[in-house]
């Protein structure tokens, strides 16, 4: 498989590369750490005329912590999110999440947050060389109408694999999207469009500029999934975050619960995380209840389209819940 032609741009600038992406829009696409877009462009999934290279864009690399938020420039390396301490005492679900992603190659020399969280929705069906797709009916992800994953489907059910986007969702994060002359600040749970072809809400011309994590206190965790330690993707993965009472000690009083690689985003279960307000850190029973309510939730999302059975996937629901909330837990009463 081989790169379609395409022309290289190098902006030296964040405002020369919002330049560019204002000139050519569609036709263009940002060039992070490469680990997906060029895979995609390989299989003939995506044949952009411009590839807008944010190699020199120093100034979109950064760790800080400012007032009551974390905030991380999009181009920052998964390796360096493992490695920062601030992270890993204030966000310790997001450098769960990162030390999942790929490999340690992919973390140290490529991979960037940014990356991640716009990673394109994947589907076994869909993510295939040009070759093996061109001997069946497209699919709706293919510009067709018909979904392999969920017969009679009217609607792409391509999955969200991302382990940042289901951290960074628990965690209650924002993400600011540039364009020329403006910038937007959006909740990332709002970001996600649960549509399998478009999954993002971000225009041709914006970019993904920063992402604003709270540090307001709170354990989190995450949890996933995968046939192999590096380099796949989740099958089944669950970021958590739990509040404790400011006035009753190990009581918890606030809590969320997001299940990843279910569905077209990532599932925030609201409900969910709200039946474990008032109960007691050390309540398991509490969490198993929860987890196998979050189960019942993602069972109905799911479909074949990860290389598992939706028996098993549906099962695991509950199961990386259940760790995630039991490990958040440990580390609050540490």
């Amino acid at each position: 498989m081989r790169l379609p032609r395409f022309d290289y741009l190098g902006p030296d600038t964040l405002d020369e590369a919002l330049d560019l992406l204002a000139t050519h829009r569609e036709e263009a696409k940002i060039l992070a750490g490469g680990t997906d877009l060029l895979v995609r462009m390989k299989k003939g999934l995506l044949t952009p005329k411009f590839l807008i290279s944010l190699k020199a864009l120093n100034e979109l690399s950064y760790i800080k912590k400012e007032n009551d938020c974390i905030k991380i420039g999009a181009r920052t390396s998964i390796a360096d999110i493992i490695a920062s301490d601030l992270i890993q005492k204030q966000a310790r679900a997001l450098s769960q999440a990162c030390e999942k992603i790929g490999a340690v190659t992919i973390q140290h020399y490529r991979g960037t947050i940014g990356g991640n969280i716009l990673q394109n929705n994947r589907c076994h069906h869909y993510n295939q060389s040009d070759f093996h797709r061109s001997g069946r009916q497209a699919c709706h992800k293919d510009g067709g109408k018909i979904c392999y994953a969920r017969d009679a489907s009217d609607r792409c059910n391509s999955t969200c694999q991302s382990d940042g986007a289901t951290a960074l969702m628990a965690l209650g994060a924002k993400i600011v999207l540039a364009s020329k002359g403006h910038e937007r600040t959006v909740d990332l749970a709002n970001f996600y469009t649960t549509d399998g072809i478009m999954p993002f809400a971000i225009e041709s011309y914006e970019l993904l500029k920063e992402i604003i994590v709270p540090a307001e206190g709170g354990s989190s965790a995450y949890q996933r999934l995968a046939y192999r330690s590096a380099i796949d993707y989740p099958i089944v993965c669950a970021g958590v975050l739990l509040k404790l009472s400011a006035s009753q000690k190990n009581i918890i009083d606030d809590a969320r619960i997001v299940v990843g690689a279910m569905s077209r985003s990532p599932l925030f279960l609201a409900r969910e995380a709200s039946s474990l307000k008032g109960k007691k850190l050390t309540d398991t029973e509490a969490f198993k209840k929860a987890a196998d309510a979050s189960m019942n939730s993602a069972a109905a999302f799911a479909v074949h389209n990860v290389g598992a059975t939706l028996e098993y996937r549906c099962v695991m629901v509950s199961e990386m819940v259940f760790r995630a909330l039991k490990s958040a837990a440990q580390d609050a009463k540490a």
